[in-house]
């Protein structure tokens, strides 16, 4: 972005790191925080969310001068409530320039004290407080940036959570916890003093990794591919050299890769997790494996005095970019509540099931109807062509009856623009069908839909889809 000329007050589009630009607004920063030293930067609140944060110039460009552009490039849901609530703001303000008007000079009002108010910011220039002595509220080669939270108790029990998040507590004796707002864009949240460790950054941990650095936390990567970590140092990550090191350094190790296989490997292999488990390390599962696999890793981490949880996650690569995953939460329930900062940082919900191994039995029922329901789709599209009607108005009279979802309208865009770039690999939808089959077996229970759509994922993967998305199903029924 080019530099530009701003002051305090002035509407804008922000970028900060990898994200979007987004609406903003450049307000004053509270009078015991200090400008990051380097280049010159703004304070900036942005619309729709709680978050505040230092943007370099550079990365500022006007809101009017640029409105049509930005809102050209970003379609997300949020973005658009984000710039709903700029209009709002310029439609309150235009009516109390209009109500304001003849009513004598207003300077005598009392002011809140409340910090980061945004409407009745002073108007003065930000390089007035500029103090070369301070040091960088993040070293980050890329952007400088201090995210603020208006609360300032650490969320380590239920009872400081419940302040800012919905609790549910069901019959069947699950929590919910659902984050206020827990977009990318989210400075509502106070991050754990812990330190955190994450190993695996596919689709899913690079999006998760992102979001938990971007809201503050202390974050230790390995991933079996070295290169992959490149990023994330320079976004201010830590290297760890082996899964046994990250677990050794970190209060709480979270990881996230592919299968049973994987998740068993990453703990008991050579240099594995288990070697750094000393009492009260935490070790949280994101994989969605099998019930069988968390219990074996349930019981070798507290053989050693560690302490459980599992937490696969239902979402895609985009839902994990924009911090909107649902969590799925089962063991220990003093790391569910240890690690909620985390969770608000990477998901919109978070769900806490009881023992460990049934947010995997749940996980993997959610994961045989969504892949189910995907080879469906694939199916009706294909025979829609093969019986002489349109694709593109099979879908449009989808999406406009009871199963309209943002998920058929992708997933069928994608499939007729023949995109089949993975947002959650079809390899792995196909490895969650097989799971819960075998899952069903062992319940005596039958599960003759997700056994048909796991015959077509098979097919698929023969015809070399497997890194491709699960949308490209879609080819086994036209070959």
């Amino acid at each position: 972005m080019a530099t530009v000329h701003l002051r305090i007050g002035d509407l804008v589009w922000g970028k900060l790191g990898r994200y979007p630009p987004w609406p903003g607004k450049i307000v004053s920063p509270p009078k015991d925080l200090k400008k990051p030293r380097g280049k010159k930067c703004h304070f900036v609140k942005f619309f729709g969310t709680e978050d505040h944060a230092w943007i370099k110039v550079e990365q500022l460009k006007p809101y009017h001068a640029h409105k049509e552009e930005m809102i050209k490039i970003n379609k997300g849901k949020r973005f658009q409530q984000a710039v709903d609530s700029v209009e709002d703001f310029l439609k309150k303000a235009k009516g109390k320039e209009q109500n304001s008007d003849g009513k004598g000079d207003s300077k005598g009002k009392k002011t809140s004290n409340k910090p980061l108010k945004i409407l009745e910011e002073d108007d003065e220039d930000l390089s007035a407080l500029k103090d070369p002595s301070e040091k960088p509220v993040k070293d980050d080669p890329h952007f400088h940036h201090f995210l603020l939270s208006q609360s300032e108790k650490p969320a380590s029990s239920m009872e400081p959570i419940s302040k800012r998040l919905k609790i549910i507590e069901e019959d069947t004796g699950s929590t919910s916890i659902q984050a206020a707002d827990s977009t990318a864009i989210n400075g509502s949240i106070t991050p754990t003093d812990k330190r955190i460790g994450f190993l695996g950054l596919g689709l899913m941990g690079s999006g998760i990794v992102s979001n938990l650095l971007k809201m503050g936390h202390v974050v230790t990567v390995w991933n079996r591919t070295a290169e992959k970590c490149d990023l994330f140092i320079q976004e201010g990550a830590r290297l760890g050299r082996t899964p046994a090191e990250v677990a050794s350094m970190c209060d709480i190790t979270f990881s996230c890769v592919s299968d049973p296989k994987a998740a068993r490997d990453l703990v008991l292999g050579p240099s594995g997790v288990l070697q750094g488990i000393r009492p009260g390390k935490c070790y949280v599962e994101m994989s969605t494996v099998d019930p069988e696999t968390i219990t074996e890793l349930s019981q070798v981490i507290t053989s050693r005095g560690g302490r459980f949880l599992e937490a696969p996650v239902a979402g895609s690569q985009q839902l994990s970019n924009d911090g909107m995953l649902v969590i799925l939460a089962a063991g220990d329930r003093t790391v569910y509540e240890d690690c909620s900062s985390c969770f608000q940082a990477m998901g919109k919900t978070s769900f806490f099931l009881g023992e460990a191994g049934n947010a995997a039995r749940m996980m993997l029922i959610l994961n045989m109807v969504q892949g189910s329901f995907m080879a469906t789709i694939a199916e009706g599209l294909t025979l829609a062509q093969a019986t002489g009607q349109s694709q593109q108005t099979f879908l449009d009279i989808l999406c406009q009856g009871q199963m309209a979802s943002t998920f058929v309208d992708q997933k069928c865009q994608n499939i007729l623009q023949g995109n089949f770039k993975p947002d959650y690999y079809l390899k792995h939808i196909q490895k969650d069908l097989r799971l819960a089959i075998s899952m069903g077996d062992m319940a005596n229970h039958p599960t003759p839909m997700a056994a048909a759509a796991n015959e077509v994922y098979k097919r698929a993967k023969a015809l070399d889809q497997s890194d491709n998305d699960i949308s490209a199903v879609y080819r086994a029924y036209i070959h």
